[in-house]
């Protein structure tokens, strides 16, 4: 079996440094189970490294551990270092499948604990000292869309800064407007952080039913947010605003080719490898924001919050919107924007006009 104690022990063999050792061992087995599962490697690598930083806290091995151990690291989570409640949370769930893993007695590592040190590992997180999870959004408050007249602010100046960079001649404007085109680019589609970056030229493509959107009337996004012990989320999604075929032609006929990456897949080149990277984005995000003295609140998901919003305040239909962005319940898609259902949006009108007509009648009455 993946990730049990045979699979990393050999029976009678004496261990140079024993407790680290078979915490090292366990930590192996614990990520062969989670990649058996299918769980993508970023996550098994992120549980491995959450065990270690909690061993480390609290200077014991996993056949040491208590309730009170994870009662003061996770407080000490919340008071000193002001994680959120969620980073906390998928803490405490990360060591508790450790936990999990660790007393199965399929894995046999509670039996070679006890064998070896005279003690075995127990379940140490539990209801009463985690938080639960009661709500179906726990983003920051700060968190939003942007406005209108901001995200018309932000494209002016992604473009100011090519013109301004190119004036100086400085080589920077290529980089600078492969940026405001990707900005735009996640904007228009509605697409998050890595399924932007990810993108490939190939991944556009016409739309039978949208011919005057010519070879921009679809963006087919094949990085989407995964589900756990699943692959990347497949969609398509068709262009809604006419000007987004103007920016992405001059990108890839224009521009694009002066990277000199002739036979790169990627939409988006970086200067030094296949394709840009997070931070990258995120630096150039934050430089814009802070220059135009925009809200905190707003980060590169704002984009897709904005597309979300705008598109629903703009009477788009909201399943159509919800199939555009790839989520599975219309709940999820309402958390984007104030308009949270059509039920809401139809008894508020219902309302309002009732109200209307009745003022209209009584005045009528008056007035006869």
């Amino acid at each position: 079996m993946p990730g049990a104690a045979t699979l990393h022990l050999a029976d009678g063999v004496a261990l140079l440094r024993p407790e680290e050792q078979v915490f090292t061992a366990m930590l192996g087995g614990f990520a062969n189970q989670q990649l058996a599962r299918n769980l993508a490697r970023s996550t098994v690598e992120g549980r491995e490294n959450t065990v270690k930083a909690f061993a480390a806290y609290v200077n014991a091995f996993p056949w040491q551990w208590t309730p009170a151990m994870v009662d003061e690291w996770l407080g000490d989570l919340r008071s000193l270092r002001d994680l959120k409640r969620s980073t906390i949370r998928s803490y405490s769930e990360a060591v508790r499948a450790f936990c999990h893993f660790a007393t199965d007695p399929l894995y046999e590592w509670a039996t070679t604990c006890e064998e070896r040190f005279g003690s075995h590992p127990v379940q140490v997180v539990h209801e009463w000292n985690t938080a639960v999870h009661v709500q179906d959004n726990e983003a920051d408050a700060k968190k939003r869309a942007f406005t209108k007249a901001e995200l018309h602010a932000f494209f002016a100046h992604c473009d100011d800064e090519v013109a301004r960079i190119r004036a100086f001649g400085r080589k920077g404007w290529l980089p600078a407007f492969r940026d405001a085109t990707l900005f735009k680019t996640a904007y228009a589609f509605g697409t998050r952080r890595n399924e932007t970056r990810m993108l490939d030229a190939a991944d556009f493509g016409r739309n039978p039913h949208g011919a005057e959107y010519g070879e921009f009337g679809l963006c087919r996004v094949r990085f989407g947010k995964a589900k756990k012990g699943s692959p990347p989320k497949r969609r398509s999604v068709l262009t809604v605003w006419d000007w987004t075929p103007d920016i992405l032609d001059e990108w890839f006929t224009d521009v694009r080719p002066l990277f000199g990456v002739e036979g790169s897949p990627a939409a988006w080149p970086s200067e030094r490898g296949l394709r840009i990277g997070c931070q990258r984005l995120n630096s150039r995000f934050i430089a814009y924001r802070l220059a135009l003295g925009l809200d905190e609140g707003l980060d590169f998901h704002s984009f897709r919050r904005s597309y979300v919003t705008h598109l629903i305040e703009d009477g788009w239909d909201p399943r159509f919107v919800q199939e555009q962005v790839g989520h599975d319940h219309a709940s999820t898609t309402s958390i984007y924007t104030c308009v949270s259902s059509d039920f809401r949006t139809r008894t508020l009108r219902r309302h309002l006009d009732g109200t209307v007509a009745a003022a209209l009648e009584s005045q009528n009455r008056r007035q006869s």
